[in-house]
C-alpha cells in the first residue's frame, strides 16, 4: 500500500486523540463518586485513576481486538476497497474524539463506546450505503441508553435502603455498622473482583471459566471481608458522641470500601475502554501490514496499546475533572454510603450485563445509580437541570459522531484518496 506509512502515523495520532477524550470525559465513571462524597480530593482522585487506568489499559487491554466495533459492519463490504475502510477508521476516530473533546468542555459525561460506534455508522452509510449497518445492533445498543440507567438506579435505591434500615437509620448506628458492614464489603470484593477477572483480565494469559471466576471471587471476598473486620475493629466511635454523630465514624467505614471499588473500577474501565481507542488503530494497521487484505481481526501491537494507556491518562490528568465535578457533586449531594451504593450497583449491573451480552454504557450505568440513590431523598434533591443536559448529551451522542464521521470521511478522501 503506497502511502501505508502516512496511514498508520495518521491512525496513531488520530487513536491519541481519543484516547486522550476517554480520559477526559469517562474517567469520570470511576472516579467522580469519591470526589463528590469527599472520599477523595480531586488532585488525589486524579493520581490514583491514572495508575489503575494505565495499569488496565497496557497489562489487560487485549491482545487482539475486532477491527469493526460491536459487529456494527462486516468487514467483507470492503474487501475490494481497503483504502475505504482506512478513510472510514480514520474518520471514526477524529469524529469520536471532537465529540469527546466537546462534551468534556462542557463537562457532559457521554458515552465513548457510543460516540466511536456513530462514527462507524456515519463512514459506513455513505462509502457503501445504509444497507451494510445492522441496524438491529443499533437498537440493541439504544435501547442499553434506557435499560443499563434503569438497573443501576434501581439496584442503587434497594442498596441505599438496605443501609439506611439496618445501619443508619436504627438507634445505634455505629453498633450496626459494624454488624452488617462486613456482609457489604463481602459483597463489594465478590463483585468488583469478578468483574476485573472476567472482564479485565480476560486477555492476559489466564482463561477462566465462569465457574472458575465465581470460585476466585468468592474466596476474595470473603478475604476483603476478613480485612474489613479487622479495620472495624480498629474504629471507635467519638468519646461522648450521640447518635447523629455517630454517623461519622460509620461513613468512615464506607470510605475505605469507596477507596477499593475506585481503584477496581478504573482499572476494569482501563482494561475495556481502551478498546474503543484502538481498535480502529489495529485495524489500519492490520490493513497496511497486509497489504489491503481485510481481515475481521488484527493483533494490536504493543505501541498502540502503550499510547492508547498514555493517551487516557493524558486525558483524565489535562481535563478530567471537568465531567468528574458534573458527575460527583452536580446530580445530587454524595456522602460516602452513598457514592459506595453508587459504585457497587454500577459494578454490579456490569457483571449482570455482561453475562447476558447486553451492550451497556458505563457512563450511563453510573449516572442512573446517582440518580437512584438521589430519589430515596426524593426529586428535590436531584438537580434536574444538570440532568436536563446529560440527558440531552446522550441523545445527541451517537449522530454527532455519525455527522462528524461523514465529514471527516470525505475530508480524508479528497486529501489523501
Amino acid at each position: 500500500m503506497e502511502a501505508g506509512t502516512l496511514y498508520i502515523v495518521l491512525a496513531a495520532l488520530f487513536g491519541l486523540f481519543m484516547a486522550w477524550g476517554i480520559g477526559a470525559n469517562d474517567v469520570a465513571n470511576a472516579m467522580a463518586t469519591s470526589v463528590g462524597s469527599r472520599v477523595l480530593s480531586l488532585r488525589r482522585a486524579i493520581l490514583v485513576a491514572a495508575l489503575f487506568e494505565f495499569a488496565g489499559a497496557y497489562l489487560a487491554g487485549g491482545s487482539v481486538t475486532t477491527t469493526i466495533r460491536s459487529g456494527i459492519v462486516a468487514p467483507t463490504h470492503f474487501a475490494t476497497e481497503a483504502e475505504l475502510l482506512i478513510f472510514g477508521m480514520l474518520a471514526a476516530l477524529l469524529a469520536a474524539g471532537s465529540w469527546l473533546l466537546l462534551a468534556s468542555a462542557r463537562g457532559w459525561p457521554v458515552s465513548t463506546t457510543h460516540t466511536i460506534v456513530g462514527g462507524i455508522i456515519g463512514f459506513a452509510v455513505v462509502a457503501v450505503g445504509a444497507e451494510v449497518v445492522q441496524w438491529g445492533q443499533v437498537a440493541t445498543i439504544a435501547a442499553s441508553w434506557v435499560v443499563s440507567p434503569l438497573i443501576a438506579g434501581t439496584c442503587a435505591y434497594l442498596l441505599f435502603r438496605s443501609v439506611q434500615r439496618l445501619i443508619l437509620d436504627t438507634d445505634d448506628p455505629f453498633t450496626n455498622a459494624r454488624r452488617f458492614v462486613p456482609g457489604y464489603m463481602f459483597i463489594t470484593g465478590f463483585v468488583i473482583s469478578h468483574i476485573t477477572l472476567s472482564k479485565g483480565l480476560k486477555h492476559v494469559g489466564l482463561p477462566l471459566s465462569g465457574t472458575e471466576a465465581l470460585v476466585i471471587a468468592g474466596l476474595i471476598g470473603l478475604g476483603v471481608m476478613a480485612l474489613g473486620i479487622g479495620f472495624i475493629r480498629r474504629i471507635e466511635p467519638l468519646a461522648g458522641a450521640d447518635r447523629d454523630f455517630q454517623f461519622t465514624s460509620v461513613e468512615r467505614v464506607f470510605a475505605v470500601m469507596m477507596v477499593l471499588t475506585a481503584c477496581s473500577m478504573a482499572f476494569a474501565h482501563g482494561s475495556n475502554d481502551v478498546a474503543n481507542a484502538i481498535g480502529p488503530v489495529a485495524a489500519v494497521v492490520g490493513l497496511v501490514q497486509s497489504a489491503g487484505s481485510v481481515v475481521g481481526q488484527s493483533a494490536i501491537p504493543g505501541w498502540v496499546l502503550f499510547g492508547g494507556a498514555a493517551g487516557i491518562v493524558a486525558g483524565l490528568t489535562m481535563w478530567g475533572y471537568r465531567v468528574i465535578r458534573t458527575v460527583g457533586r452536580g446530580i445530587t449531594e454524595l456522602t460516602p454510603s452513598r457514592g459506595f451504593a453508587c459504585e457497587l450497583s454500577t459494578a454490579a449491573t456490569v457483571v449482570f450485563a455482561s453475562g447476558v451480552g447486553l451492550p451497556v454504557s458505563t457512563t450511563h450505568t453510573l449516572v442512573g445509580a446517582i440518580l437512584g440513590v438521589g430519589l430515596v431523598k426524593g426529586i428535590a434533591a436531584l438537580d434536574l437541570g444538570v440532568i436536563r443536559s446529560i440527558l440531552l448529551s446522550w441523545l445527541v451522542t451517537l449522530p454527532a459522531g455519525a455527522l462528524l464521521a461523514v465529514l471527516y470521511f470525505y475530508l480524508l478522501r479528497a486529501l489523501l484518496g
